[in-house]
């Protein structure tokens, strides 16, 4: 019986997705679908805190505790909501005309008395753009919801899946922008896989809405049972640092990402960051990236990266902020992989003579809403000698995923869980020391291989598929001999059929007074 493949689709069903979905189908006429997860959103993250606090209220009322101590809340990472901004009385003014301004006050008001939000939450509700009467119906829709912040709902994290379902959905609406804050939920955990970070420095240049972040220090609880890291991201775009920002305070989550958003090539917020695990997936093929003011920064150890696209200034970047053992997994488009252009290829050789390029994963296709250019995974390692490890000095592996991954509609695939596990054990296998003996080269899939080896020998090209080969054709069962002797037999029909058609189409033509 063949096994069932499982898709990394979203979060796991809560039963109310089609409500969660309608009340941002609500804002479709008001405003652009780029625009509409910044209302929806922050009202998510609004009714989370609100729920929280009223639901620790209610629990030190029942206790006979005193609920205005603000001490009980902090214990339980719940953030303070003043009476004004609390949710069960926002839904009862839900038809009011002033609801816009009244969630407005709510949001400054939250801001006012929890520092960690300041300047994150926006105040855009009661802008004469956006109709009070359908914000009025959202809210309503909003508020028959279950709560998302009693202590049952935490447990089981249903704010963080209601996130994550919000902006994946918002990404499959705006196609082209929403990868500007999303990287797919498949990816993501690939990455995760690979690197394994149980613990240390966490870093994301490119954080978007924080979706590595929270993957990561997912694993890591699942793993240790704790969460023992620190993390650091810097987001160049203001509503997706706010995004990020609410992400990341849901799930408690204390991450430095900067007083503010700032251009991670231009103003670099975290100079002296040398992180144990670097995940990030920046933006494929920027043409302006600030090439003329970074001629001579300290992040180009192998090259002043060209002009014209920031692949390779992005590639530095996070090898510049490795930690000495640490590891960075980089989506990139493949166009990295083979560029010949001067200063790219002396860069990407620059990196594998000194040894830091540890895997690359070629993947499938139609994984990302955002673009259709095919990507692939640089893992840099700064230590192939790392004694975690089994000793990799002058190896790397690599991996050709083309041909996984499911079609989840007509223009996205996803990685199955089975596809995320096979590719991660390999590579788990190939740099562990105890089951090193379990790995093998894979025709088609995988291969390790020598920088001066074979990579020499293809000119530091490091397209998986040049040294994993095509894969083996599936045995039919017949026996070579009498293959061959069956498809030359047809082959010899074929020719005799071809001189009868040439030989009708002369005659034909001599017929009609034309003769060659």
């Amino acid at each position: 019986m063949a096994t069932k493949k499982t898709t990394n689709s979203g979060s796991d069903l809560l039963g109310f997705e089609a409500d969660l979905w309608a009340s941002a189908n609500k804002l479709r006429g008001s405003m652009d679908a780029a625009e509409y997860k910044h209302v929806v959103l922050p009202l998510v993250f609004l009714k989370y805190i609100s729920d929280a606090f009223e639901d620790t209220h209610a629990n030190l009322v029942e206790a006979g505790r005193n609920p205005e101590n603000r001490d009980e809340y902090i214990a339980k990472g719940i953030f303070w909501v003043p009476e004004k901004a609390r949710w069960t009385g926002i839904v009862e003014q839900a038809m009011d005309p002033t609801i816009g301004v009244i969630i407005d006050d709510a949001m400054e008001a939250i801001g006012k008395e929890n520092s960690e939000l300041r300047n994150v939450l926006v105040t855009r509700f009661g802008s004469s753009d956006l109709s009070s009467r359908v914000l009025g119906e959202v809210v309503t829709l909003f508020g028959n919801l279950p709560s998302f912040g009693d202590e049952d709902a935490r447990s089981k994290d249903v704010i963080g899946r209601v996130y994550e379902y919000f902006i994946g959905k918002f990404a499959e609406a705006e196609k082209k922008g929403g990868g500007e804050f999303y990287t797919p939920r498949s990816v993501v955990r690939l990455l995760v896989e690979i690197l394994q970070p149980y613990e240390g420095r966490m870093y994301d240049g490119c954080c978007g809405s924080g979706g590595m972040f929270v993957q990561s220090l997912k694993f890591m609880e699942a793993h240790s049972g704790r969460i023992n890291a620190s993390v650091w991201g810097q987001e160049s775009n203001a509503t997706t640092w706010r995004l990020a920002k609410m992400n990341l305070a849901i799930r408690q989550i204390e991450a430095n990402l900067g007083d503010s958003w700032d251009d991670t090539m231009i103003n670099d917020l975290h100079p002296d960051l040398r992180a144990d695990y670097v995940m990030v997936n920046p933006p494929f093929n920027i043409k302006d990236w600030g090439w003329e003011h970074l001629q001579d920064d300290v992040r180009w150890n192998y090259g002043v990266p060209p002009k014209g696209n920031a692949n390779y200034a992005w590639i530095q970047h996070y090898l510049h902020h490795l930690a000495p053992r640490g590891m960075a997994g980089i989506v990139m488009s493949n166009g990295s992989l083979s560029t010949t252009r001067k200063e790219e290829k002396a860069i990407r050789e620059g990196i594998i003579a000194d040894d830091k390029l540890d895997c690359v994963i070629m993947l499938p296709d139609k994984l990302f809403t955002n673009t259709g250019i095919s990507a692939c995974i640089w893992v840099l390692a700064n230590d192939k000698k790392d004694p975690r490890f089994r000793s990799r000095g002058g190896e790397t592996l690599f991996i050709d995923c083309r041909g996984m991954g499911d079609m989840v509609n007509r223009t996205l695939r996803e990685l199955t869980d089975e596809d995320v596990e096979k590719v991660s054990q390999a590579y788990q296998n190939w740099r562990s020391k105890d089951s090193f003996d379990d790995y093998e080269d894979e025709r088609g899939f995988c291969k390790a291989v020598t920088a001066e080896g074979e990579i020499a020998e293809h000119e530091s090209i490091i397209v998986p598929g040049r040294y994993v080969g095509a894969p083996p054709l599936p045995d039919d069962g017949e026996p070579f001999e009498e293959k061959m002797k069956r498809l030359t037999s047809e082959l010899g029909e074929h020719f005799a059929e071809s001189r009868r058609l040439e030989d009708e189409i002369r005659k034909n033509l001599e017929d009609l007074g034309f003769d060659f």
